[in-house]
């Protein structure tokens, strides 16, 4: 078993708009991404469990040139409105750091 925040060169979220916010997982090494893509952990299903929201509105797009996946959700609040505790999105990749991945 490895964690994301070990095996990962990079992750790390962001806005995707007032309403949206990204996670990016990259590897430096593509035979570990695509390791990682074989195993089906990561799954727009454990992305709606981990974030709270509707497995339909989760967009995850496992890129295989960059060995890189990308997951977009809706912010549980827009960016900067009251109750918003992250305006940039930018601390959002936390509950993907402790993914346990079975390699």
């Amino acid at each position: 078993m490895a964690l994301i925040k070990n095996i990962a060169q990079i992750c790390k979220s962001k806005n995707a708009g007032p309403f949206n916010v990204t996670v990016d997982i990259l590897f430096e090494d593509h035979d570990m991404y695509r390791a990682v893509k074989a195993t089906g952990v990561l799954t727009p299903a454990l992305f709606a469990q981990l974030y709270g929201v509707e497995e339909a509105d989760i967009l995850f797009t496992p890129y295989d040139p960059a060995a890189a996946f990308k997951i977009t959700f809706p912010r549980a609040v827009p960016a900067g409105d009251i109750g918003d505790t992250d305006v940039y999105g930018c601390q959002q990749h936390a509950p993907v750091l402790d993914i346990d991945i079975p390699l």
